[in-house]
């Protein structure tokens, strides 16, 4: 099972590397990153450094042209993948149908991954990307429980990689329309979700009150841990109630469903984060690189507390949810 962890830039790229990377995904600074944030991801002559070090490794490279192409545009996808075919990059993870199309029409030998954001939730649609556009790998969507990604698992060929930790976002998949609306700013094309610039904290007589565009996301009281203010973890009043209506601020780990992901066969499991700093790349892989060896050479496994508390330390609250994978609901 291959550990497929985030860098958003050379600096993590190094870092995943050193604490147990298998392979590693980055994005561009142009319009093809769904993670497009300012201050982050590689130039063409950073991702040709970036492929340099990874292959001297021994590891995997992943270029995620992950945003659906613009049709004023659509030249920035055609040379990104132009790039990343000449510089022998290892997959690319795409979602738009022009790109796949044009990827695998120019490049055959290049291996193709479907983005999450593809939405591919059944075998029929993961079938379709592989017998169209020779996709060799599909991102499973966050919305799907772990008896249904067993249920593919058996169903179809296609390899299957499904995110393991990290946060979680409402079930849209980059398609959120919530921090578009409050802000202007689209997350699949400005590659931003509550963008900095957008939110104010001010210590009020209720408590910390956190904003996004002047609106009240939350307020937090001098006992408890204060979230990024994004709108759909946001509490709100309902009725005489107030709580978090849509999603708890709170981080994916699936870590306790490793030996039932390997005994399906899933081919990676994904780590969300590439905005996320040198420490928080250098903790998730080193303990999740711990695991997964532990769980390979062991028909017994057990979570060692300290994964534990190394995980929650740089999760979104300090707590971590099984998300979809134990949920009843679809």
């Amino acid at each position: 099972m291959e550990l497929l962890c985030p860098a958003g830039n050379l600096s993590s790229l190094k870092t995943a590397l050193e604490n147990g990377a298998d392979a590693i995904y980055i994005g561009l600074k142009n319009a093809t990153n769904a993670r497009h944030f300012a201050g982050l991801n590689f130039t063409d002559k950073k991702l040709e450094q970036a492929v340099g070090l990874v292959k001297a490794s021994g590891k995997k490279l992943h270029l995620a042209i992950n945003t659906f192409a613009d049709a004023d545009n659509w030249q920035c996808w055609q040379k990104t993948v132009d790039l990343a075919a000449s510089l022998d990059v290892d997959a690319l993870i795409i979602s738009d149908l022009s790109v796949l199309a044009y990827a695998s029409q120019t490049y055959p030998d290049l291996e193709l991954h479907l983005s999450v954001q593809a939405s591919a939730t059944n075998s029929e649609a993961i079938n379709y990307y592989q017998q169209n556009f020779n996709v060799k790998r599909v991102v499973l969507p966050r919305v799907l429980s772990i008896h249904q990604v067993k249920q593919l698992a058996r169903t179809t060929s296609v390899e299957l990689e499904v995110f393991a930790f990290g946060s979680l976002c409402i079930m849209a998949e980059g398609r959120c329309h919530l921090s578009s609306y409050l802000t202007g700013e689209s997350p699949n094309m400005n590659g931003v979700c509550s963008p900095a610039k957008h939110v104010r904290w001010q210590e009020t007589p209720n408590g910390l009150e956190s904003r996004l565009n002047d609106i009240l996301i939350d307020v937090y009281q001098p006992d408890e841990a204060a979230g990024y203010p994004t709108l759909c973890k946001g509490r709100f009043e309902v009725g005489d109630d107030k709580y978090h209506v849509l999603e708890e601020p709170t981080s994916l780990n699936s870590m306790s469903l490793l030996p039932e992901l390997m005994a399906m066969g899933i081919a990676a499991v994904k780590i969300e984060g590439r905005q996320r700093s040198n420490a928080y790349v250098k903790s998730v892989t080193s303990t999740w690189r711990q695991a997964i060896d532990r769980c390979t050479n062991n028909t017994e496994f057990t979570i060692e507390p300290q994964w534990e508390q190394e995980l929650a330390a740089i999760s979104e609250g300090a707590q971590t949810t099984l998300g979809a994978y134990h949920k009843k609901w679809q």
